[in-house]
Parts: structure tokens; C-alpha cells; sequence
């Protein structure tokens, strides 16, 4: 069984000179109700199909399955999704022993940052760079499929 272990942040200062390559990613949801999602993202000329399952008790570690699937498919799958697509440029910044994954935000979601990080384990050490903010793991208003619900634009001002 696949367990994907991952943390998110918020993001407080300049890590684009430390970026080694980004990519425009489009996602959404087939089903995004609380404890599974199935998602779509087509991220350039790769598309690929995910199921989530529901969270560990601090919300770092759960089951996840992902498949790549054709471009065409995933490109009719996306049509098939419910409202609110998300879209972003995802940096890939190395920092320590980490690649960390720096979404950028458009859209409805338009100036929201988050930095996620994918670990081995929970207990794996992880060298937090000076461009990271909060941590925000828990907080479910930054999972992208609640994003897809509630975009960052209708709470940012409560944040």
C-alpha cells in the first residue's frame, strides 16, 4: 500500500532564485469529499488519475494511489471533474536532502504560495528553508481539492 507523507507551509520570502525548474499544472476533482479524492492533473504533455484516502490523525500521512493515464484521457477526465480547476506553476526548489514543491497560484486562488515537502517517514528530518512560513499541514482550507471548493479569494481576507 502506498502512503504518502507530506507537509505544507506557507510562503514568506523569495524562493524562485533557488528553483531549478517549474512546470504549469491544471487539476481537478472527480470527487473531493472529506477522507477521498480522486483528482486529475495534467501537468504539460503527462496526465495522470489519483486517489487519496483519508488522513492520519495530524494530517501527514495517507493512503495514495497514482497512475500516469494519456494525455487524451486525462485531458476528457478533466470535463468530467467538478467545479473549480485548479492552476498553478509548481517550482521544484532543493534545499538539505529535499526537493521542496512550491505551488503558485492562479486563478481564484491567485496569490496563495504553499510549499509541500514529501518525506519517508514522519519522523524524517527536514532542513526548513528561511523562505518558509507557517506550517499549515492541518489546515484543511489549504488542501487543493477544498481549494477547488472554497478558492483562496473568498477566505484570504480571514487569513
Amino acid at each position: 500500500m502506498a502512503i504518502e507523507t507530506e507537509r505544507k507551509f506557507t510562503v514568506t520570502g523569495n524562493f524562485e532564485k533557488d528553483a531549478c525548474s517549474s512546470e504549469r499544472i491544471t487539476q481537478g476533482y472527480i470527487c473531493a469529499d472529506q477522507g477521498r479524492t480522486v483528482r486529475v492533473r495534467i501537468a504539460g504533455d503527462d496526465a495522470f488519475l489519483t486517489i487519496k484516502g483519508p488522513s492520519d490523525g495530524k494530517c501527514w500521512s495517507r493512503y495514495e494511489f497514482e497512475r500516469q493515464i494519456p494525455l487524451a484521457d486525462g485531458e476528457e477526465l478533466m470535463k468530467l471533474c467538478v467545479s473549480g480547476i485548479i492552476d498553478k506553476v509548481r517550482h521544484y526548489v532543493p534545499a538539505g536532502k529535499h526537493v521542496w514543491e512550491v505551488d503558485v497560484f492562479h486563478g481564484d486562488n491567485e496569490g496563495l504560495i504553499i510549499a509541500e515537502i514529501e518525506l519517508e517517514s514522519e519522523h524524517e528530518p527536514v532542513e526548513i528553508p528561511g523562505w518558509i512560513g507557517a506550517e499549515v499541514t492541518a489546515d484543511r482550507r489549504y488542501y487543493n481539492s477544498m481549494l477547488s471548493k472554497t478558492p483562496y479569494s473568498q477566505w484570504k481576507e480571514n487569513v
